[in-house]
């Protein structure tokens, strides 16, 4: 992806989103750890100073690398950081996987975020969408805005491109990673989404993650596992040894067959692209 945007639109556009944000009051922002949340939750501090604070929503969809990259972006960006449990597998619709599963996620997310916001008396509630999220259905969205989420991003017309080059120029530690997506998304939709099959998707995924692959899904469909790795390392995933070594360890886990994609990963082929 080409990051290179012109320095001068960048200043720009971030300072205009800052003045609004001032003009908004004590905010919160809904901290993923992905790049798109980062820049927001570092413009928020910039314009807020400690009338603002970042949230992330721990739980079973939730890996636990990705709660620490939240932690570790917090951290960078200097904003007060909170991690706060929530279980979307109390709600039925959720559990049972259509395809309009992250509309109930959403929504189980958001109203633990307001819940908090009223107990500190947060004015506004952001997020990292940008105009690119807005090209396909996505019922998530849907379920911010029902909850009164604003999206800076999209106030200021920036596309994920625009994302990367603002976060790359302040230095942000995740400018460059890959998009990702909760774990339930790996879930084929119409098969129950349960905790265990969480965890198991999740050691599956660092099994890979820890062999210094760089985006890695597990894509499940009953008892049969599908990985993808991205495009440039498939090669090395299909290599021997390592190609035994991993569908061995990944059938330990009790996914029978494993399939090792040879076309790599490509988030459109799941029927939603990932997004953070």
């Amino acid at each position: 992806m080409d990051v290179r945007r012109a320095p001068g639109r960048i200043r720009a556009g971030e300072e205009a989103i800052r003045a609004h944000l001032r003009e908004g009051g004590a905010a919160l922002v809904a901290l993923s750890g992905g790049v798109d949340s980062a820049l927001v939750a570092a413009l928020a501090r910039e314009a807020l100073g400690p009338a603002s604070v970042a949230v992330t929503l721990s739980g079973p969809a939730v890996a636990a690398r990705e709660v620490e990259r939240a932690r570790s972006v917090g951290r960078a960006v200097g904003i007060e950081h909170q991690v706060i449990p929530v279980d979307p597998l109390a709600v039925r619709e959720y559990r049972e996987n259509p395809t309009d599963r992250c509309y109930f996620c959403r929504r189980v997310e958001t109203e633990r975020l307001v819940a908090y916001g009223r107990s500190r008396s947060i004015r506004q509630y952001l997020d990292g969408i940008h105009v690119d999220d807005l090209t396909d259905e996505r019922p998530g969205v849907r379920a911010m805005d029902e909850a009164g989420f604003s999206h800076p991003f999209v106030w200021a017309g920036w596309t994920k491109a625009d994302v990367r080059a603002a976060a790359r120029a302040r230095g942000l530690p995740n400018w460059d990673e890959p998009s990702d997506a909760c774990l339930a998304s790996r879930v084929a939709h119409g098969d129950p989404i349960r905790g265990e099959l969480l965890r198991r998707v999740e050691a599956a995924e660092s099994l890979l993650l820890d062999r210094g692959f760089r985006r890695v899904r597990v894509r499940v469909r009953g008892t049969a596992a599908r990985i993808e790795v991205d495009p440039q390392e498939v090669s090395r995933l299909l290599a021997e040894p390592l190609a035994t070594e991993i569908g061995a360890e990944v059938r330990a886990l009790g996914f029978d067959p494993v399939t090792l994609d040879p076309l790599g990963y490509h988030g459109g082929r799941s029927g939603k692209a990932d997004a953070r």
